[in-house]
């Protein structure tokens, strides 16, 4: 038996319609493959708890043939790679969820290092104060060394991928349809972005056109990828909640940003602090809560993920650098943090902007980028 009978005869048990991740999975127990399960007549698979004469007939199907040849022959015109929990490639949290995907369509490439994940989400009509803080979370992240996951929706989901991407960082975009169908179409540019640094990935064969029951399934994997999941700006209803919620099913943290009061879409998030999770301000604070192992690798990933122009800063400017965080910051601060003169620092400053290390927020305050 080929590997490439042993893939086809796979798909056309995880693609027929009924068979989920749990039978599949009693169906490899019983049988060793799954070139030997479709080898059983239909009355031995309906022998399996959960499979039905009906089912049985189903996986046997000639359809159920064609179709697994078909999404193979499409994979490999449009350049997804197929990748079943016996490849290299599976990621290891997902193997760790109840119910981890039978099989992951991929476009762009997975590492090892995307191990060390961090998921943000949260409501697609962000306001701008949600936006930029999910860009800036995601870009500190990223330059930590860990890997942003998201779902290339609109509002917090894009923002997230964005700041990680500017931070020349890993991101992972998770689909409720192909990978080679980008929805909605105007992140065709940001998904061919996250392409190049990072990965699409979705359970749905290509051509699958979203529809909204995939969404909440496609969640369990944007959280299943993460040690822990963040929620910015989420309604009391929001699908960013059942992301949360799935989250600590699978035993991940879940952390929450706050936000103004007033926010209807702030609501979410401060119930999740109400019943436990942990509130966060800065990327210290997600470090913090992740523990020593992500904080001891953070340190060496930094270093390799350091923006181009700090390697080239005299002391001056790293003195005015340090004192400059990542949210905005009184130019009054930095002169008492930094023990340089005004003009020296105000000067210093413009140098920095220059090489897109902090930016003007007001005439008084600045941040880095």
């Amino acid at each position: 038996m080929t590997a490439s009978h042993e893939r086809l005869a796979y798909l056309q048990i995880a693609l027929a319609t009924g068979v989920g991740p749990v039978l599949l999975a009693r169906l490899l127990a019983t049988f060793g493959t799954a070139a030997s399960a479709l080898a059983a007549s239909p009355s031995e698979l309906a022998e399996i708890d959960g499979i039905s004469s009906t089912l049985a007939a189903r996986i046997h199907a000639a359809e159920a043939r064609e179709r697994a040849a078909q999404v193979l022959e499409s994979c490999e015109a449009k350049g997804v790679e197929v990748v079943l929990p016996v490849d290299e490639a599976y990621p290891r949290l997902l193997k760790e969820i109840p119910d981890p995907p039978a099989v992951l369509f991929l476009r762009g490439n997975l590492v090892p290092a995307d191990g060390l994940a961090v998921a943000i989400v949260g409501t697609r009509g962000a306001t701008q104060y949600g936006r930029s803080q999910a860009e800036r979370l995601a870009r500190g992240l990223a330059r930590a060394g860990l890997t942003v996951v998201s779902g290339l929706a609109r509002g917090i989901d894009a923002a997230a991928h964005q700041g990680a991407l500017d931070a020349e960082g890993r991101t992972i975009g998770v689909l409720a349809n192909g990978v080679e169908e980008i929805y909605p179409p105007q992140h065709k540019e940001l998904a061919a972005r996250i392409v190049r640094q990072g990965a699409l990935l979705s359970e749905c064969p290509p051509g699958t056109k979203p529809k909204k029951g995939m969404f909440p399934q496609r969640n369990r994997l944007i959280s299943g990828l993460a040690l822990a999941t963040i929620v910015i700006e989420a309604g009391e209803r929001s699908g960013a909640l059942i992301t949360a919620r799935l989250a600590g099913e699978q035993g991940r943290e879940v952390l929450a940003l706050p936000g103004l009061v007033t926010n209807p879409r702030a609501r979410g998030c401060h119930r999740l602090i109400r019943d436990g999770a942990i509130l966060i301000e800065s990327v210290e604070d997600v470090l913090d809560a992740l523990g020593p192992l992500v904080d001891s690798v953070s340190v060496s990933a930094e270093k390799e993920i350091r923006h181009p122009a700090e390697l080239h800063l005299n002391e001056q400017e790293q003195a005015v650098l340090q004192a400059i965080g990542v949210e905005p910051t009184d130019i009054n601060r930095v002169v008492v943090h930094s023990g340089l003169p005004v003009p020296r620092v105000l000067s210093t400053i413009s140098v920095l902007e220059m090489k897109r290390l902090v930016r003007r927020v007001s005439g008084q305050l600045v941040q880095r980028v």
